[in-house]
């Protein structure tokens, strides 16, 4: 419970500086698979603890809530998630006390049911080495974790990527990496947090397009600038030598599975593939004249000279 703060004048509160002490330990009270009931020992203040503040972190998500007693509910949780709790005191002067250890909680499992089988994949934008793959969400009672794409053999089922789903992810994803006039056939399945599998989606079969010479018609200029948080700069110059404008467009080029995006500036990004990326125009690039240009530039975690080039499924000249 809270320690009484009398009735010391309005003016104290604001002339005091001292923190309360950081409560007692977080405590389990009770629990079920998405609810919990926390509470800790009382802080001390040399005034008054006016109230208690408790948050949680569940993988890149928060929560927090406030209380006048030293015992507070969360309800709405993940069963089976893992969960991060901290608890600070505040006193009437606003003075933060230092939070508790955290508390780490992994929610009692309660989800046995799978989610549906995802859509029938779409193939569309469909190069010599890559595709880009949609399909119809999932239906699921908690939570999908991801969805998995694999590639159908004569040998079975062999697993291409994944596609995360944390809160709400996309429904869709590029394949690159694959051999020129070659026939594939695609599944996709989903994953919900408990582990329970979806059924399999019906295939799609595609043939990515037979290799070619670049066109000639565009070309795109590469350079490698400095050194940036988080990798290298590089700078990607699109330029259109055809007589017809370019009204609108998507850039695909190598970009292996291992290397990590971490700024990009002058598009935005539509997926990444097994050893390509793809992106899409940003609002004041999408259109390019005959003889004009379009920039883009990202900070990748190494240095790899991008090639394969495609503006809008055509590939181009490298510059």
């Amino acid at each position: 419970m809270l320690a009484a703060t009398g009735t010391a004048p309005a003016y104290a509160a604001a002339e005091d500086t001292e923190p309360p002490t950081a409560p007692g330990p977080i405590t389990v009270v009770e629990i079920s698979n998405t609810s919990i009931v926390l509470a800790w020992a009382a802080s001390t203040d040399n005034v008054g603890v006016a109230q208690y503040t408790a948050s949680y972190l569940y993988l890149d998500f928060g929560g927090q809530g406030s209380t006048t007693t030293n015992s507070i509910r969360f309800d709405n949780l993940r069963p089976s998630g893992s969960y991060r709790f901290r608890v600070n005191a505040v006193d009437a002067a606003g003075n933060r006390s230092p939070s508790t250890p955290e508390l780490f909680v992994t929610m009692p499992p309660g989800d046995d049911q799978p989610p549906t089988a995802p859509g029938q994949p779409v193939a569309s934008e469909i190069t010599a080495t890559s595709v880009k793959l949609t399909w119809a969400h999932s239906v699921e009672n908690i939570q999908l974790d991801i969805y998995e794409i694999f590639q159908v053999t004569a040998a079975g089922n062999t697993f291409v990527r994944d596609v995360n789903q944390i809160p709400r992810g996309p429904n869709e994803t590029v394949i690159g990496g694959l051999t020129p006039g070659t026939t594939y056939t695609f599944v996709v399945r989903a994953r919900d947090e408990a582990d329970n599998y979806s059924a399999f989606s019906d295939p799609v079969t595609l043939t990515t397009l037979p290799a070619t010479a670049p066109d000639p018609a565009c070309t795109v200029r590469y350079r490698a600038g400095g050194q940036r948080p988080g990798g290298v700069q590089v700078e990607l110059t699109i330029v259109n030598h055809a007589a017809t404008v370019v009204d609108g467009w998507t850039l695909s080029w190598n970009f292996p599975a291992d290397q990590r995006l971490h700024a990009l500036r002058g598009a935005t990004l539509v997926g990444r593939g097994d050893g390509s990326i793809t992106v899409r125009n940003a609002r004041n690039n999408g259109t390019i004249r005959p003889g004009g240009t379009a920039m883009l530039s990202y900070v990748a975690s190494s240095s790899v000279t991008p090639t394969d080039f495609y503006l809008n499924s055509r590939k181009c000249q490298a510059g």
